[in-house]
């Protein structure tokens, strides 16, 4: 035989569940006189008697439950009558222990690294984020969002709140960012969050071609002009970074002029006289 209780596990210490009382044919003395439960890490029993004399039973909740920890109890309850021989049965009490929202979701990691191309095309995968939650049902359902992300970056990405995919949905350009810092938060179906960083390096591609900038430029020379004489200073420039921004300047063709190169400035200089034929 069994008695069923259904118990949320946000029940206080202190919270009272009566157990109807046991029937015994006898009367008087005879009759059901006491209940005893056994031990058990959760509920003491607490005898009451009705106006009409019968006993019955109430579990008195000692310590909380955790239904992470235990989501089912099984505890034995026996009534003795006060005959001779005195005479008992048994009952199991079955307790399931309902959820309540305790639970706060928490990510896999605190902080997530992903490295993303520039020039990357439209809704190129750049990681996946996850979280669990302890709850079950509606309580233990997930969903993602960003937190605190600036105009730049909305234009950049996007996070599907079933999945915790980020993908991209804009021109990444190494050149305009090289590093991108996204707040996601994972909620459960009552509001209880936690939240994660997501840091996404852009690494650099030579899309950029050096652009030359002509500082100064003599427009005639004599014909004498010594070796060494200043004819032009050139700036040469590249958005690129590292070796896709390293440059180097020749001059083509049979022209008597040297370049000498500086760390930003290359100045062009008459190697021999000039000879106009």
């Amino acid at each position: 035989m069994f008695i069923t209780l259904e118990i949320s596990e946000s029940a206080v210490k202190g919270a009272r569940y009566r157990i109807n009382a046991a029937h015994d044919a006898d009367i008087g003395v005879n009759a059901v006189q006491s209940y005893i439960l056994q031990e058990n890490a959760h509920f003491v029993l607490n005898v009451q008697t009705t106006n009409a004399g019968n006993k019955y039973g109430e579990l008195v909740l000692n310590k909380e439950l955790d239904r992470e920890e235990q989501q089912e109890l099984k505890l034995l309850l026996t009534a003795v009558d006060g005959g001779s021989p005195q005479r008992s049965g048994t009952v199991v009490i079955h307790v399931t222990v309902l959820d309540a929202n305790d639970n706060a979701p928490v990510f896999t990691e605190s902080v997530y690294t992903a490295s993303l191309q520039e020039n990357s095309p439209v809704n190129t995968p750049v990681i996946r984020v996850s979280a669990s939650d302890a709850d079950e049902g509606i309580n233990g359902e997930i969903t993602y969002e960003f937190s605190r992300l600036s105009e730049k970056s909305k234009k950049l990405f996007s996070l599907d709140e079933k999945t915790g995919e980020i993908i991209v949905t804009g021109d990444i350009d190494y050149e305009e960012g090289s590093k991108y810092e996204l707040m996601v938060v994972a909620k459960d179906g009552y509001g209880l969050s936690s939240e994660a960083k997501v840091i996404i390096d852009i690494t650099d591609v030579n899309d950029n071609a050096p652009d030359i900038i002509v500082k100064s430029l003599s427009s005639s020379i004599p014909e004498n002009a010594p070796p060494g004489t200043e004819v032009g200073i050139i700036n040469v420039q590249d958005r690129d970074s590292d070796k896709n921004g390293q440059v180097r300047c020749s001059i083509q063709g049979n022209a008597p002029f040297n370049l000498v190169v500086f760390w930003d400035l290359s100045i062009l200089l008459a190697s021999s006289p000039l000879i106009i034929v």
